[in-house]
């Protein structure tokens, strides 16, 4: 799941990023918790990090999106931070603190969208582990955060992932000792879930972008904690 901080302090500019932020995730299939600040100087206290992105606006009432990200800076140099303004003038300055992208007021979506594109694929570069999955006589390289749950069907996984879907020659126990210390679940005999992309429980199934999938009474209780768990973390 990708963490975003939005720091605004103009109600109107927050709905329209919150609202942007959850038609991105719509469109390109993504995991995103958006938190809100309303000042640089809330994200600054007690900052511990733990976001991937930060969309900062420059001219704010107690402190300065400029100030807060030196501030934050000093305390985490990985962080993507893009200002977000309607003064030109000042997002140029914005290479004092490694800024690698500044949104200009008002917001239009599409540009919005690029520049997230950008952001997010920087984060998916620095951080891609890959699982190698044989499909007849060719191998596809996939990243594993992009796998959002495999499907036993007899002696075949259905592997069902952000391109598509690859049906190899594997078993899901073999896919389970594997996959498992990248959050992946045996939530069913026949289901293995990535619960970075678990949106919910409906009833006894659990949601991955829009599709239904079983969880055991058996191993209901120990998925209920492992999603507790993937929220906290969150």
């Amino acid at each position: 799941m990708i963490q975003i901080a939005v720091v605004e302090d103009e109600e109107i500019y927050v709905k329209q990023l919150t609202e942007y932020i959850r038609k991105y995730q719509t469109e390109r299939g993504r995991s995103i918790k958006v938190t809100v600040f309303g000042d640089g100087e809330d994200i600054t206290e007690n900052y511990s990090g733990g976001f991937d992105i930060i969309l900062m606006d420059i001219q704010m009432q107690f402190m300065d999106g400029m100030t807060a990200a030196e501030k934050i800076r000093q305390m985490d140099q990985k962080v993507i931070i893009m200002f977000i303004t309607n003064m030109i003038q000042y997002a140029v300055r914005g290479y004092e603190v490694d800024a690698m992208d500044y949104v200009v007021k008002p917001v239009e979506y599409f540009s919005f969208s690029q520049k997230l594109d950008k952001a997010i694929g920087r984060i998916r570069s620095e951080a891609k582990e890959f699982l190698m999955i044989t499909i007849g006589e060719g191998i596809v390289k996939t990243d594993i955060a992009d796998i959002y749950f495999i499907e036993g069907q007899g002696h075949n996984a259905v592997f069902h992932t952000l391109r598509g879907d690859y049906s190899s020659r594997v078993t899901l126990k073999e896919l389970e000792e594997k996959l498992i210390v990248h959050n992946f679940f045996r939530c069913a005999k026949g289901y293995l879930v990535n619960m970075n992309h678990v949106e919910g429980i409906v009833g006894s199934d659990c949601v991955i972008h829009s599709v239904h999938i079983p969880v055991s009474r058996t191993r209901k209780k120990e998925f209920m904690n492992k999603l507790l768990q993937n929220l906290n973390m969150d």
